[in-house]
Protein backbone atom coordinates (compact mmCIF):
# COMPACT_ATOMS: atom_id res chain seq x y z
CA UNK A 1 0.00 0.00 0.00
CA UNK A 2 1.10 3.36 -0.82
CA UNK A 3 2.13 6.16 1.97
CA UNK A 4 -0.60 9.17 0.93
CA UNK A 5 1.94 11.82 2.28
CA UNK A 6 4.91 9.85 -0.83
CA UNK A 7 2.72 10.31 -3.21
CA UNK A 8 3.70 13.85 -5.32
CA UNK A 9 0.65 16.11 -5.96
CA UNK A 10 -1.10 16.15 -9.15
CA UNK A 11 0.75 18.18 -11.90
CA UNK A 12 -1.82 20.65 -12.91
CA UNK A 13 -2.01 21.35 -16.46
CA UNK A 14 -3.67 24.12 -18.38
CA UNK A 15 -4.72 23.57 -22.05
CA UNK A 16 -5.40 27.03 -24.43
CA UNK A 17 -6.63 27.57 -27.34
CA UNK A 18 -7.94 31.14 -29.09
CA UNK A 19 -11.80 30.85 -27.67
CA UNK A 20 -11.90 27.95 -25.54
CA UNK A 21 -14.54 26.16 -27.04
CA UNK A 22 -13.33 23.17 -28.87
CA UNK A 23 -10.00 21.44 -28.73
CA UNK A 24 -8.68 23.04 -25.21
CA UNK A 25 -12.43 21.58 -23.59
CA UNK A 26 -11.54 18.44 -25.42
CA UNK A 27 -8.35 18.24 -23.69
CA UNK A 28 -9.52 19.42 -20.20
CA UNK A 29 -11.98 16.42 -20.36
CA UNK A 30 -10.36 13.81 -21.35
CA UNK A 31 -7.25 14.03 -19.20
CA UNK A 32 -9.65 14.20 -16.33
CA UNK A 33 -11.37 11.90 -17.20
CA UNK A 34 -8.57 9.45 -17.88
CA UNK A 35 -7.19 10.45 -13.96
CA UNK A 36 -10.51 9.64 -12.60
CA UNK A 37 -9.89 6.28 -13.85
CA UNK A 38 -6.08 5.99 -11.71
CA UNK A 39 -5.80 4.86 -8.06
CA UNK A 40 -3.08 8.00 -8.12
CA UNK A 41 -4.12 10.82 -10.24
CA UNK A 42 -0.90 12.48 -11.44
CA UNK A 43 -2.17 14.97 -13.46
CA UNK A 44 -5.08 18.02 -12.92
CA UNK A 45 -6.47 19.80 -16.44
CA UNK A 46 -7.55 22.79 -16.93
CA UNK A 47 -8.41 24.34 -20.17
CA UNK A 48 -9.36 28.52 -21.06
CA UNK A 49 -9.05 30.58 -24.42
CA UNK A 50 -6.63 33.56 -25.33
CA UNK A 51 -9.48 35.56 -26.12
CA UNK A 52 -13.31 33.99 -25.80
CA UNK A 53 -15.77 35.32 -27.30
CA UNK A 54 -18.37 37.26 -25.05
CA UNK A 55 -20.21 34.81 -23.52
CA UNK A 56 -18.20 32.27 -25.19
CA UNK A 57 -20.06 28.57 -24.61
CA UNK A 58 -17.94 24.99 -25.00
CA UNK A 59 -18.92 24.02 -29.10
CA UNK A 60 -21.50 21.45 -28.64
CA UNK A 61 -20.32 19.07 -30.95
CA UNK A 62 -16.94 18.91 -28.56
CA UNK A 63 -19.45 18.03 -25.27
CA UNK A 64 -21.33 15.98 -27.82
CA UNK A 65 -17.88 14.15 -28.47
CA UNK A 66 -16.53 13.92 -24.89
CA UNK A 67 -20.25 12.24 -23.79
CA UNK A 68 -20.26 9.79 -26.82
CA UNK A 69 -17.13 8.69 -25.07
CA UNK A 70 -18.05 8.04 -21.63
CA UNK A 71 -16.37 11.23 -20.17
CA UNK A 72 -18.93 13.67 -18.22
CA UNK A 73 -19.30 17.37 -19.42
CA UNK A 74 -20.23 18.30 -16.10
CA UNK A 75 -18.51 21.73 -14.98
CA UNK A 76 -16.73 22.26 -18.35
CA UNK A 77 -16.81 25.95 -19.53
CA UNK A 78 -14.83 28.55 -21.57
CA UNK A 79 -12.64 30.58 -19.68
CA UNK A 80 -10.03 33.14 -20.15
CA UNK A 81 -6.81 32.50 -19.76
CA UNK A 82 -6.89 35.86 -17.06
CA UNK A 83 -9.15 33.69 -14.68
CA UNK A 84 -5.68 31.66 -14.36
CA UNK A 85 -3.03 34.38 -14.01
CA UNK A 86 -5.24 35.78 -10.90
CA UNK A 87 -3.24 35.36 -7.83
CA UNK A 88 -5.80 33.11 -6.11
CA UNK A 89 -5.60 30.05 -9.06
CA UNK A 90 -3.96 27.16 -9.06
CA UNK A 91 -0.62 26.86 -9.64
CA UNK A 92 0.08 25.53 -13.46
CA UNK A 93 3.05 22.93 -13.67
CA UNK A 94 2.39 22.78 -17.69
CA UNK A 95 0.88 24.67 -20.23
CA UNK A 96 -0.01 23.73 -23.69
CA UNK A 97 -1.28 24.99 -26.33
CA UNK A 98 -3.66 23.13 -28.60
CA UNK A 99 -4.18 25.42 -31.27
CA UNK A 100 -1.75 27.28 -33.86
CA UNK A 101 -3.51 31.24 -33.21
CA UNK A 102 -2.85 30.18 -29.31
CA UNK A 103 0.80 29.18 -29.70
CA UNK A 104 1.70 32.41 -31.42
CA UNK A 105 0.34 34.68 -29.00
CA UNK A 106 1.66 36.88 -26.02
CA UNK A 107 1.05 34.61 -23.22
CA UNK A 108 0.50 36.24 -19.53
CA UNK A 109 3.31 35.88 -17.00
CA UNK A 110 2.64 32.79 -15.20
CA UNK A 111 2.86 32.57 -11.87
CA UNK A 112 5.69 29.89 -10.94
CA UNK A 113 7.01 29.63 -14.66
CA UNK A 114 5.47 26.47 -15.56
CA UNK A 115 7.00 24.42 -18.45
CA UNK A 116 5.43 25.04 -21.73
CA UNK A 117 4.39 23.00 -25.46
CA UNK A 118 2.54 23.03 -28.50
CA UNK A 119 -0.12 20.51 -29.59
CA UNK A 120 -1.58 21.59 -32.90
CA UNK A 121 -4.55 20.06 -33.84
CA UNK A 122 -7.03 21.58 -37.14
CA UNK A 123 -9.75 23.27 -35.92
CA UNK A 124 -12.79 20.58 -36.10
CA UNK A 125 -14.88 23.32 -36.03
CA UNK A 126 -13.88 25.47 -38.99
CA UNK A 127 -15.47 25.59 -42.16
CA UNK A 128 -18.74 24.72 -43.78
CA UNK A 129 -18.56 20.64 -44.07
CA UNK A 130 -22.09 19.13 -42.99
CA UNK A 131 -22.69 18.48 -39.53
CA UNK A 132 -21.66 14.83 -39.93
CA UNK A 133 -18.47 15.78 -41.16
CA UNK A 134 -17.52 17.93 -38.00
CA UNK A 135 -18.70 15.65 -35.94
CA UNK A 136 -15.79 13.32 -37.51
CA UNK A 137 -13.88 15.82 -36.94
CA UNK A 138 -14.68 16.50 -33.47
CA UNK A 139 -13.57 12.79 -32.71
CA UNK A 140 -10.84 12.30 -34.42
CA UNK A 141 -9.55 15.07 -32.58
CA UNK A 142 -10.27 13.35 -29.37
CA UNK A 143 -8.68 10.57 -30.41
CA UNK A 144 -5.66 12.55 -30.98
CA UNK A 145 -5.49 14.25 -27.82
CA UNK A 146 -6.10 11.15 -26.28
CA UNK A 147 -3.04 9.29 -27.98
CA UNK A 148 -0.53 12.20 -26.84
CA UNK A 149 -2.34 12.67 -23.22
CA UNK A 150 -1.68 8.54 -23.21
CA UNK A 151 1.99 8.94 -23.57
CA UNK A 152 2.30 12.13 -21.45
CA UNK A 153 0.49 9.76 -18.32
CA UNK A 154 2.56 6.91 -19.35
CA UNK A 155 6.11 9.24 -18.73
CA UNK A 156 7.78 7.59 -15.65
CA UNK A 157 8.10 10.16 -12.73
CA UNK A 158 11.59 11.58 -13.15
CA UNK A 159 10.51 12.89 -17.01
CA UNK A 160 7.54 14.82 -14.96
CA UNK A 161 10.50 16.42 -12.70
CA UNK A 162 10.19 20.23 -13.40
CA UNK A 163 13.58 20.14 -14.84
CA UNK A 164 12.90 17.57 -17.46
CA UNK A 165 8.75 18.47 -17.97
CA UNK A 166 9.25 20.99 -20.92
CA UNK A 167 11.44 18.52 -23.16
CA UNK A 168 9.44 15.74 -22.61
CA UNK A 169 5.82 17.39 -23.29
CA UNK A 170 7.44 19.64 -26.56
CA UNK A 171 8.53 15.68 -27.69
CA UNK A 172 5.03 14.55 -28.01
CA UNK A 173 4.12 17.23 -30.73
CA UNK A 174 5.67 14.91 -32.83
CA UNK A 175 3.84 11.79 -32.13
Amino acid sequence: MTNPATVPAPLNILFLCTHNSARSILAEGLLNHLNRKTTHPRFRGYSAGSSPRENQQPNPLALEALAQAGISVAGLRSKSWDEFAAPDAPSMDLIITVCDNAAGEVCPIWPGRPATAHWGYPDPSEGDAPEAQKRDAFRATLLAIGKRLDILMNLPPEKLQKALLQDAVRALAAK
